[in-house]
């Protein structure tokens, strides 16, 4: 058996769900990752990148193309941030990096962005059905993962109310998918998502410069 065929076979059986070593193994490393992004750890992106890499072979199982995108996004995204908070971190006096709400320019661009780029892979999607057999929030997913990073690698307070939009569409469009163990990733995915944004939120409205302290070298 392959690297491949054994990601993809099976690893145990919960509540009726058939649980892959793909889908176990990739969301666990992607629970990690949220963790030291919560608390500032550069490391956040290796394991991104390590998650998007595993991930691959999860989406490919289930036939989802915006999920299999999201995760190359995930890849190219990672490396990206990695340079942006390493550049970050040696241009503070500190050797942090600052974290801030977006202006409302950025905002704007934020949402237009994913609203536009919603409608054009979905609708791509919903012109090749081969792609995806659930357009639509496949493509919202997809989409809505990139913005969420961008922001993230900028130090934007919004990467969270991000991922948060994200995970309400990702629960349920993962158990339709047959991909359980992410469904059940993605709930706790919501709790830190909301712990997160809570620490950055109150960082960020502090007097002075708010920094990523700690982040690990």
């Amino acid at each position: 058996m392959n690297t491949l065929s054994w990601l993809n076979s099976e690893a145990f059986t919960a509540f009726g769900q058939h649980i892959l070593w793909s889908d176990m193994t990739g969301n666990t490393i992607g629970l990690i990752a949220l963790a030291l992004g919560w608390q500032r750890s550069i490391w956040t992106w290796p394991a991104q990148f390590l998650s998007g890499v595993i991930l691959v072979a999860a989406y490919s199982s289930a036939h989802l193309s915006g999920g299999i995108g999201k995760q190359l996004l995930v890849i190219g995204v990672a490396l990206w941030g990695w340079r942006a908070w390493q550049r970050g971190r040696q241009h503070a006096q500190d050797g942090s990096i600052a974290i801030r709400f977006a202006t409302w320019r950025e905002r704007w661009l934020l949402i237009g962005g994913t609203a536009l780029g919603t409608l054009a892979v979905g609708g791509l999607f919903a012109a090749v059905p081969a792609l995806s057999w659930n357009p639509w929030p496949d493509a919202y997913i997809f989409v809505g993962t990139l913005a969420a990073m961008v922001a993230q690698a900028r130090g934007l307070v919004e990467f969270w109310f991000a991922w948060l939009l994200v995970d309400l569409v990702g629960v349920p469009l993962a158990f339709t998918s047959g991909l359980a163990f992410s469904g059940f990733v993605y709930i706790i995915y919501l709790a830190l998502v909301l712990w997160g944004m809570r620490d950055w939120w109150l960082r960020s409205r502090r007097a002075g410069a708010p920094a990523l302290e700690g982040a690990a070298a």
